[in-house]
């Protein structure tokens, strides 16, 4: 599956919430990505392709429920053509623990890590389509989207 509009993903996202479980908790994949991506806002205010691989994160469970030593990879093979390399690297390598670890990786695994017991108001899904939209812009005028 390769996800080739914006509005593709969107809609993946929103099924993630609809799978969310009841009340949040650990299985809330929806909420923990709105969670992980605000914290790498906070964190990386102009680093778009960071908090944006923080949110897409959450469609492979749903996506590959069942596979989850594959996830990671069928993501990013997934979100590639749409967000470009950097994406798509950082979504495949922040499930490895061989994965040679840079900054951007570990503010990644970090923010994931707390947005699993954050509380916080980390927004709705809508304020993120303008950003989705403007990472999905920039690879497709780098050329190197679909």
């Amino acid at each position: 599956m390769e996800l080739r509009s914006v509005e593709e993903l969107m809609d993946l996202l929103y099924a993630c919430r609809e799978a969310a479980v009841p009340g949040g908790g650990p299985a809330d994949g929806h909420g923990r990505a709105l969670r992980t991506a605000a914290l790498l806002r906070r964190a990386r205010p102009a680093d778009k392709e960071l908090q944006v691989a923080g949110l897409v994160t959450a469609v492979g469970g749903l996506l590959w429920p069942g596979d989850a030593a594959g996830r990671a990879g069928r993501t990013a093979d997934a979100v590639r053509p749409l967000l470009g390399e950097r994406v798509a690297r950082l979504v495949a390598r922040r499930a490895s623990s061989n994965a040679p670890a840079d900054d951007d990786l570990r503010r990644l695994r970090e923010a994931e890590e707390e947005g699993r017991t954050a509380v916080f108001d980390a927004g709705v899904l809508e304020d993120w389509r303008t950003v989705l939209e403007l990472v999905a812009a920039r690879n497709s005028r780098l050329g190197t989207g679909g």
